[in-house]
């Protein structure tokens, strides 16, 4: 189940030549694809491009009558991979995934397509993270372009930059026999804009045509001695080739006036951040139109030498804006100026941070000192010389105003009980080396439950424990791996390693029906009927396929008791190789998104729906908070109370509650603490509910009036 439904905005996909069309950044690549006359399009979901996917999976209508092929691939090594197609047939093939997770997964299919080279345009669009968004490791795509030779393009965040890219590199790739990578950012893929359309293209040759006629060229197939031929004509023809299209087709661009003392490069996603510093030092308008001479980088790789050196003739100084490290453009750069003996100098991570986003205060100072430092004559008064600070709360006191939100579990996830049992199994058994893994679980990490080691990527947390496997070990390792990452590389790199080489670690796979953590979509293992995909395969069906003996299935994870004990039986049990927990539970999430329109049209229409809710007993609790320290949900937080013979803070749980009831039973190693209590809340109830309503609160008002009676009052005095 996508994280949302596209299904209205897809309808614009359909508008043809002359018409606007409005929307996000993610739906303007989409048209363009088809506008190129796309073939076949594979990727894998994950921020900030995973909405693509999901838009791609709403249209299947569309592709299906332009004869599209469209699939959800296993992973970004198999939607790379994919674009064989394109090495002898021209056909345009489109890839997309996460970057550089997911380029570090795809690196090796990437390789081999960019030694033989394709015939057909073949554009791999990946999702730039680099900085504070969903990242995990801080890297960047721009290496691997350089490594494997592939033409790395950078747009502008607006949506008709963003759609002549598409159209430009595919027509690049073409024309270099390249596989062309289009790398957007969060901004790009989420910016609004409009753009005027053409109509959409059918590809003049269909993978069911390629089938009909195959086709074969040794010349493209990368084994000796053509790949040693590949790297040659690698420099001799397709580079060239890339540079000279590039240069004709000016997709780089120059903007403010043709002279000055300095100048701003930058790569083409940089540009709005650049142009709102120079508006916010008074060197731009309102529609960015500036004076500063400026050279975006729409192509990042690879550089026109020509290009660069004619930007910098009669320039005292040229800034660089190259967002992260190593900084391979400013290199690339002073190496030309060298080289043709200019004078211009040339600088950037001198005024901008080596590492880390640049965000809009990063720009504003950087590009300020710049011009401060080279040009303090283009800059206002008042820019070069403030009389006062800058008003607002610093930046560095927001650490003490605003309170910190580290990541962690939604509310009811089921994950959570999970992790609250492996405490609880430490607590008996002591400490074991854990081994996480990508996804949600990895969350586990964090407060309150502090556990994991390591992680080493998509499916390998298991893996990574193995070479704990000693002999002479007197405890067992405990690896964690999501039903997502048991799928994408799991189920060979880490059960079947385990499998093979007799590793006697304990591996606990997390099944909550969805790849969740990248947008909520389906795996072969999901439980709901899917259209499109083969789902309902059970992950215990494939553990048992690889060779594993010792194995359990826990269909409700919630059972916290079921789950400590089971916990306790694989890391006590006298059996040799692998123990493998199947821990099953709906994602909350998605559940959510599928319960909730259900259960409101039910409410809406009169029936009759009951919703279970939980509540504190704030006479009872005690004030231990047993609940949160392993529990740690969202909607469970504390309140103070009005009694003075009470200090401490009770258990108190909001209205976002969900009615799992993990925190009740993690409260008491899964017995359920006697504070919290149950309500169940009737909507549209029935004449017997009423009935039943009326007689139970006669009954407690009986009770309470008795007790009230028999209370010892003191008079007054």
């Amino acid at each position: 189940m996508a994280e949302r439904s596209f299904a209205k905005e897809v309808e614009k996909l359909r508008l043809g030549a002359g018409e606007e069309f409005a929307g996000e950044g993610i739906l303007a690549i989409t048209k363009a694809l088809l506008q190129c006359g796309v073939g076949y399009v594979g990727g894998y979901q994950g921020a900030p491009i995973s909405h693509l996917m999901d838009v791609l999976a709403d249209a299947q209508d569309i592709l299906g009558e332009l004869g599209v092929h469209f699939e959800a691939s296993a992973s970004e090594a198999t939607a790379t991979a994919m674009l064989a197609a394109s090495v002898h047939y021209p056909i345009r093939g489109a890839a997309t995934f996460k970057s550089t997770v997911g380029t570090n997964v795809a690196s090796d299919a990437l390789a081999n397509l960019a030694s033989g080279g394709v015939t057909g345009g073949a554009l791999i669009i990946v999702g730039e993270d680099y900085g504070e968004g969903s990242s995990i490791m801080q890297e960047r795509s721009h290496a691997f372009a350089m490594k494997s030779q592939v033409w790395l393009l950078d747009p502008r965040p607006n949506l008709p930059s963003i759609v002549k890219a598409v159209e430009d590199g595919f027509e690049l790739s073409e024309v270099s026999n390249t596989p062309v990578m289009l790398q957007v950012r969060i901004r790009c893929c989420h910016v609004h804009g409009h753009f005027t359309a053409k109509d959409n293209k059918r590809p003049p040759m269909t993978v069911a045509d390629a089938l009909s006629a195959p086709r074969r060229d040794t010349g493209r197939i990368v084994l000796p001695p053509a790949s040693f031929l590949h790297e040659k004509e690698k420099v001799a023809k397709r580079w060239p080739a890339a540079v000279d299209f590039i240069r004709s087709r000016k997709i780089n661009e120059i903007f403010g006036s043709d002279h000055g003392s300095i100048g701003i490069v930058m790569q083409g996603g940089m540009y709005n951040s650049v142009i709102r510093a120079l508006q916010r030092l008074g060197l731009a308008d309102t529609y960015g139109d500036t004076d500063v001479p400026l050279y975006v980088l729409n192509a990042v790789y690879p550089l026109v030498d020509d290009e660069f050196l004619t930007f910098c003739e009669g320039k005292q100084a040229v800034l660089v804006v190259e967002e992260g490290q190593p900084n391979y453009i400013e290199q690339a750069f002073a190496a030309m100026l060298h080289k043709a003996g200019r004078g211009t100098r040339l600088v950037g991570k001198e005024y901008l941070p080596m590492a880390g986003e640049y965000t809009g205060q990063v720009m504003l100072d950087g590009i300020g000192s710049f011009l401060r430092a080279e040009a303090p004559h283009l800059l206002p008064g008042e820019v070069r010389a403030p009389n006062k600070m800058g008003d607002g709360v610093d930046t560095a006191d927001l650490v003490h105003v605003v309170p910190g939100r580290p990541p962690g579990f939604c509310i009811g996830c089921p994950e959570r009980p999970i992790f609250a049992a492996t405490k609880l199994v430490a607590q008996e058994l002591g400490k074991h080396h854990i081994a996480s893994d990508i996804g949600c679980h990895l969350f586990s990490i964090m407060p309150p439950f502090e556990l994991g080691a390591t992680t080493m990527g998509y499916g390998l947390g298991p893996a990574s424990a193995s070479a704990f496997n000693s002999p002479d070990a007197k405890r067992r390792s405990i690896s964690f791996v999501g039903d997502g990452g048991f799928w994408h590389n799991g189920l060979t790199s880490s059960v079947g390693n385990a499998v093979f080489n007799k590793n006697d670690g304990v591996i606990v796979i997390v099944d909550n029906f969805y790849s969740a953590a990248t947008g909520g979509q389906d795996i072969l293992s999901s439980r709901a009927s899917n259209k499109t995909k083969s789902t309902k395969h059970p992950i215990t069906e494939a553990v048992k396929g690889m060779g594993v003996k010792w194995l359990r299935h826990i269909d409700r994870t919630y059972d916290v008791g079921k789950m400590q004990e089971t916990l306790r039986e694989a890391l006590t049990t006298e059996e040799k190789g692998p123990k493998v927990i199947v821990a099953s539970s709906e994602c909350m999430l998605n559940r959510q998104r599928r319960e909730r329109p259900v259960i409101d049209k039910a409410i809406k229409g009169g029936e009759r729906v009951v919703k279970p809710k939980f509540g504190v007993d704030e006479d009872i609790c005690t004030g231990d908070h047993a609940c949160m320290r392993l529990s740690g949900c969202p909607s469970l937080s504390v309140k103070s109370l009005d009694d003075p013979l009470r200090d401490d803070p009770v258990a108190s749980i909001d209205q976002n509650c969900v009615g799992c009831g993990n925190c009740g039973e993690v409260a008491d190693a899964a017995v359920l603490c006697p504070s919290f209590y149950r309500a169940d809340v009737v909507h549209n109830p029935t004449g017997w509910d009423r009935f039943l309503e009326r007689a139970r609160r006669a009954v407690i008002d009986l009770l309470q009036r008795r007790r009230e009676n028999r209370r010892l009052v003191f008079a007054d005095a």
